[in-house]
């Protein structure tokens, strides 16, 4: 019997989960899963829910993430145009995108997350702007007039909004998070636990 799969969430203004979103499907083939990319957001269970500032706002933690994100990136040569301070997009386009996507074609969807991810976080595109996204989503064969027509859509922004709910019910807070087996990870670092938990099979 197959083993299901493990549930991958962030939010695309997380550089923390573009680094997992790296690695997370390779962890997964390694233990004989596959993945299933779910997009959140930030702003509504930290912000919102959890009351909590931004990590780069927060005293003290802001200057340590920013030289963590760095120092991940030197590590592993992974270029990136935008930095931890720049200006966030606005993650509703491309989030909605991706589940008008995944209801059609889930993985079309996985490869239009990472076009996404690599054009924001390598590249510095806004993938908040239609336009932008319409261009990177193109040659996947996405239809900028249907995708225009699926944003203005409130049924795909609903989608977005009950699976933001979803999540929180499920007790995800933060970007990236995994949940293998109702097991919860959080953190690109939490990576590195998961290996082994799938390894063993718990502990």
């Amino acid at each position: 019997m197959s083993q299901p799969p493990l549930d991958f969430y962030f939010d695309f203004i997380s550089p923390f989960g573009y680094f997992a979103s790296l690695r997370i499907d390779e962890l997964a083939v390694k233990h004989g899963r596959t993945t299933t990319w779910r997009p959140m957001l930030l702003g509504v269970s930290v912000l919102k829910v959890m009351g909590l500032k931004p990590l780069l706002d927060t005293p003290l933690k802001g200057p340590y993430i920013e030289r963590s994100v760095e120092r991940y990136r030197r590590l592993h040569g992974i270029a990136m145009q935008r930095h931890p301070r720049d200006e966030f997009m606005n993650p509703l386009p491309p989030a909605r995108a991706y589940y008008w996507l995944f209801d059609q074609d889930p993985a079309l969807a996985k490869r239009a997350a990472r076009a996404i991810y690599r054009a924001y976080w390598r590249e510095g595109r806004d993938m908040g702007n239609l336009e932008q996204l319409c261009a990177v989503l193109a040659p996947l064969g996405v239809a900028a007039d249907a995708l225009r027509e699926a944003l203005a859509d409130p049924r795909v922004a609903q989608r977005l909004r009950d699976e933001v709910e979803a999540s929180m019910q499920r007790g995800v807070f933060g970007s990236p998070f995994v949940i293998a087996d109702g097991e919860p990870f959080w953190g690109n670092d939490s990576l590195d636990l998961l290996d082994p938990w799938l390894t063993r099979g718990g502990w």
